[in-house]
């Protein structure tokens, strides 16, 4: 118990670390099973030398085990996609650190906006409470359209629909489409995050992607990847998942008279098509509070993927992100995030198809700039991304003025610094700073905004005002 007393002798008198000691303190004996423990510090003053010092008393009472665990709000998810992620077990002794960690695991499910708990006692009894769990649904599907012109890509048509809690299911499935004169994609996308009842999950991937500038006065050249790739996903730990994958692509790259020699130099070399089989892994650690509005955690993501024999090109390329988020007051967070991945080639491949590139720029990354518009260019100056990327994000989030404790509007001042290239170089890094907004309307996700690039090299394509927007169904 004298370990979670937050108060020292010699010290400045705190009411706000004694009152976080007696917190402490009976939420340990509420770990094992004492829900109504009784905690005080009774002061004896001496005003004389102006001191106080302090006794702990302690009552943990009975010792309480749940009776039942009531599951309330969700109308459209089912009872075991919730029920699933409980820690705490019906019968069991009450745990308030189990309890804490199923709200927080429903939480990040990201298909409700609250999620409460409460843990009354059964009346008539002095040693039985039961755990009742309130939701409030939120809609979990996006519909994705889009329809303009660009004087580079001309008509451009694009479209997305995913349901992450298909049928109540809690089941992922994606389908996209994106056509423009230079930009062509179809995706599906499936995810069951339960294939098993230990919670490994499995998945798959298909897409075609299609690559054609050449009518747009940019580099004349094509490029068409049809893939598709198996997922599965195995937790080690209440916070920690390794991830497992095998892909297949074929790429087909059309290069003309006119075309950047960056391009017809590697279709000399490998080819103007390549098959590929590839493998991934991955570890990922989440901790945040919260998935739609995280205050306090951390984020960590390690990726690798490697060509394997029996494809045409053999590589590798790794990354890994730590993003964490600290808790300045109950309504200011700051959050930082950094990013760093590198790739090259192997065997028969002397560098990183450029198809396997990093690519930094838009909203999610490095804003201010055009999405993928930074680093290396080509012959005609048109990005080309790079084997080498480092990222750093710094956010201070606070409430949206005038809205009260509404957690659906999230306000930032930002700082972004990063660059891509063919080796880690401090002169190639580009920075901007501004504010941004991110709203859950109902209407779905809103992120956007309003940068001051600095430090860009020539050829680099700022856009200061920057969006995206979904509708949710």
């Amino acid at each position: 118990m004298r370990i979670l007393i937050q108060i020292k002798p010699g010290e400045v008198f705190s009411r706000t670390r004694l009152t976080e000691s007696t917190k402490l303190i009976s939420d340990r004996l509420g770990n094992d099973g004492y829900a109504f423990a009784n905690v005080n510090a009774a002061p004896e003053l001496d005003k004389a030398k102006q001191q106080v010092a302090f006794t702990f008393l302690i009552d943990p009472g009975r010792r309480v085990y749940v009776r039942r665990i009531n599951v309330a709000g969700n109308t459209r998810t089912r009872d075991e996609v919730i029920r699933r992620e409980m820690r705490q077990i019906e019968g069991g002794w009450y745990s308030a650190e189990r309890i804490n960690l199923s709200r927080s695991r429903v939480d990040r499910l990201g298909y409700f906006n609250e999620v409460n708990v409460e843990t009354p006692a059964v009346q008539g009894t002095t040693d039985q409470v039961d755990v009742n769990m309130t939701v409030v649904e939120k809609p979990t599907g996006n519909v994705l359209l889009g329809a303009g012109f660009g004087s580079g890509d001309g008509v451009i048509l694009s479209g997305s629909i995913s349901q992450n809690n298909i049928f109540g299911s809690g089941k992922h499935v994606t389908a996209q489409i994106n056509s423009s004169k230079i930009n062509t994609v179809y995706a599906l996308s499936y995810t069951d995050p339960y294939w098993t009842v230990d919670g490994v999950s499995r998945g798959f991937d298909v897409y075609l992607r299609k690559l054609d500038p050449t009518d747009n006065g940019l580099g004349r050249y094509r490029t068409e990847t049809l893939g598709g790739n198996l997922r599965l996903g195995v937790p080690i730990t209440e916070k920690d998942t390794v991830n497992f994958g095998l892909g297949y692509e074929n790429t087909k790259i059309e290069t003309f008279q006119d075309s950047p020699l960056f391009y017809k130099d590697y279709v000399s070399t490998f080819g103007p098509q390549n098959a590929i089989l590839f493998g991934t892994a991955g570890w990922a650690r989440d901790s945040r509070d919260s998935l739609l509005y995280p205050t306090s955690g951390t984020l960590q993501k390690a990726t690798a993927e490697i060509g394997l024999p029996g494809g045409d090109l053999q590589y590798y390329k790794g990354s890994y992100q730590y993003q964490r988020y600290f808790a300045l007051t109950r309504d200011y967070t700051l959050m930082v995030n950094g990013e760093i991945g590198y790739g090259d080639g192997l065997s028969n491949t002397p560098q990183l198809p450029f198809f396997k590139n990093f690519y930094l720029g838009g909203v999610n990354s490095l804003r201010g700039y055009k999405t993928f518009s930074v680093g290396p260019k080509d012959s005609n100056g048109d990005p080309r991304g790079g084997s080498h990327k480092l990222l750093f994000n710094t956010e201070f989030l606070f409430p949206f003025p005038g809205i009260g404790k509404d957690k659906s509007v999230r306000l930032s001042a930002f700082f972004d610094a990063g660059m891509t290239g063919e080796r880690y170089d401090v002169s190639d890094f580009r920075y901007s700073t501004g504010l941004g907004v991110l709203w859950v309307s109902p209407f779905g996700p809103l992120k956007l905004s309003v940068a001051a690039p600095f430090g860009d090299k020539p050829g680099d394509r700022k856009q200061p005002f920057q969006f995206t927007f979904g509708g949710a169904f």
